[in-house]
């Protein structure tokens, strides 16, 4: 049987082509300038190769900085305060203005009323609110909120990183050793990529 027809192999290609369809919409180095939102930001972008890199120190950088930044209470400058900080942190830009997506207008209000309690709770837990102003006190909530609600959301998303990696690195070592198995040799045209 040919390595083409083995189930591994068309469920590497499956893969393969369900993440172009899911990478297609989003920017990409050659093509941010067609992109109204940060079109001025197209040139600095295009020197700067690691707001387009997937390894894990930029990705890293972007997760945990974008998520805090998602449940912070900036709603409307979120994404020019994310693309400001993946060009400061040298972190991921398509991670960043991803996580900034998480609150629109529909998940907005619940958001933020989960991060407020959360920060109620917290300072409550302190006593740090207690001869505070109320307003003073409500802004506090969302910011503590923000903060530790983001934290937990990234290690969840760093968690979901570390796994899919492991996946894919196991899938990879079935895949060479299918490929052993059928003594392909890169080059043969018989495997992925020719």
């Amino acid at each position: 049987m040919p390595v083409r027809s083995h189930p591994l192999h068309r469920s590497w290609l499956a893969r393969r082509r369900r993440l172009r369809r899911w990478l297609r919409p989003l920017p990409r180095r050659a093509n941010v300038a067609r992109y109204p939102v940060i079109k001025w930001f197209a040139e600095a972008a295009r020197k700067r190769p690691y707001l387009w890199s997937l390894k894990r120190q930029h990705v890293l950088v972007s997760l945990y900085s974008g998520a805090v930044l998602a449940l912070m209470p900036v709603y409307g400058v979120q994404l020019a305060i994310g693309l400001a900080l993946a060009v400061w942190l040298r972190g991921n830009l398509t991670v960043m203005a991803a996580l900034q997506m998480v609150t629109n207008p529909l998940t907005l209000g619940p958001i933020y009323y989960a991060t407020h309690k959360l920060g109620s709770w917290l300072i409550g837990l302190v006593g740090y609110g207690e001869g505070a102003s109320a307003v003073g006190t409500h802004i506090n909530a969302l910011v503590v909120g923000g903060i530790v609600g983001g934290l937990g959301f990234a290690l969840l998303l760093d968690l979901g990183w570390r796994l899919l990696a492991w996946e894919a690195r196991r899938f990879r070592s079935q895949l060479a050793a299918l490929h052993e198995h059928f003594g392909y040799r890169h080059g043969d045209g018989d495997a992925p990529g020719d």
